[in-house]
């Protein structure tokens, strides 16, 4: 196997059909959604891709893809990068019935209008999902560590004011 552009997209059964595998890149400067999202452009995308049939006769795509993103810390907003790691296995269903029949190992995943798979997009789609929700340095490297971050300023607590049902508690306890 030879490290190769990932193809936009494939026909995922015939791909299946021919045991196709790729291992190679998609271009970080193509992945729009995901560039938008990082501080910075992320760089190639490696991509190992296999396509092929089950022993249930289930066509499926099993990949791993990996990518390095340069994030902005949300702790002392400095720049870092990290890497972004994701593995995936889908299967092309055509209907509500199949996505229902497909075992819990596979993700359903839709062809288009004429059968085929956007890989770019689906790679895309992945590395978007298996980014940090909140991008954080370890604590040991990061500048503010574990220190308690302030923002804006506390007011000083206020004078208890008297309570409206104290009256009501006075009638009661009589």
């Amino acid at each position: 196997m030879q490290t190769v552009k990932i193809p936009v997209s494939i026909d995922p059964i015939r791909a299946a059909a021919s045991k196709l595998s790729y291992e190679g890149i998609v271009p970080g400067v193509q992945l729009k959604r995901l560039n938008e999202l990082c501080a910075g452009d992320c760089s190639d995308v490696a991509v190992s891709l296999e396509c092929g049939v089950d022993i249930q006769g289930i066509v499926y795509l099993k990949g791993k893809a990996v990518t390095e993103l340069t994030l902005i810390c949300q702790r002392c907003m400095t720049l870092f990068t990290t890497e972004v790691t994701v593995d995936f296995c889908f299967s092309p269903c055509g209907s509500e019935a199949e996505i229902d029949e497909l075992p819990d190992a596979y993700d359903p995943i839709e062809c288009n209008e004429i059968g085929e798979i956007r890989l770019h997009q689906l790679i895309e789609d992945e590395l978007i999902v298996a980014m940090p929700l909140i991008p954080m340095h370890a604590e040991e490297s990061c500048s503010k560590g574990d220190q308690d971050v302030v923002v804006g300023e506390i007011e000083p607590a206020q004078e208890e004011r008297p309570n409206p049902f104290a009256v009501l508690e006075k009638l009661k306890s009589k």
